[in-house]
């Protein structure tokens, strides 16, 4: 019998991917502004109050490999996946069918990982090291769309 404290870790990432699924879908039915693009990183980033706490302190090595791995190698299938287009005098998030695709991918990636990693760290550590991954993945993809979202509203040519 499988106990309920083991299936929480489980649970909550598939509980956020399927979030993220309804608030990515909702995106795409209103215009996309700079406020809409920039607060969710400046959210997220309330997040590093959680080192104030030494249980949560992660070595330097691995924290700095975790934001380049989310920065560099998974943010890259999110931002070929989230395209921006004018329609009139707005611009649109366009939906993806491999959006659905590369969210489970990364879904599925992330659980394999942390299972992985759980087994080298304890869990608090784990926690802080997969929210550093997680927020380079959102930071660049982010910063991506806002040059290309500026790009667009400039009036300047925007590059391919």
């Amino acid at each position: 019998m499988v106990q309920p404290m083991k299936l929480i870790p489980l649970l909550a990432p598939i509980a956020g991917g399927t979030a993220v699924l309804v608030w990515r879908f909702r995106e795409t039915r209103t215009p996309v502004t700079t406020p809409k693009i920039v607060i969710p990183p400046l959210g997220m980033a309330t997040g590093f109050l959680m080192f104030l706490s030494p249980n949560m302190w992660i070595p330097w090595p691995l924290a700095l490999g975790a934001f380049l791995f989310g920065a560099l190698v998974l943010s890259v299938p999110l931002a070929r996946t989230s395209s921006l287009e004018a329609q009139g005098n707005v611009v649109m998030m366009r939906r993806s069918h491999g959006f659905l695709v590369i969210l489970l991918g990364l879904l599925a990636l992330r659980l394999l990982l942390h299972e992985w990693v759980g087994n080298l760290l304890p869990p608090r550590q784990t926690a802080a090291l997969f929210f550093v991954l997680a927020f380079g993945m959102i930071l660049r993809w982010r910063v991506g769309m806002l040059m290309r979202y500026r790009a667009m509203t400039s009036g300047a040519p925007r590059r391919a």
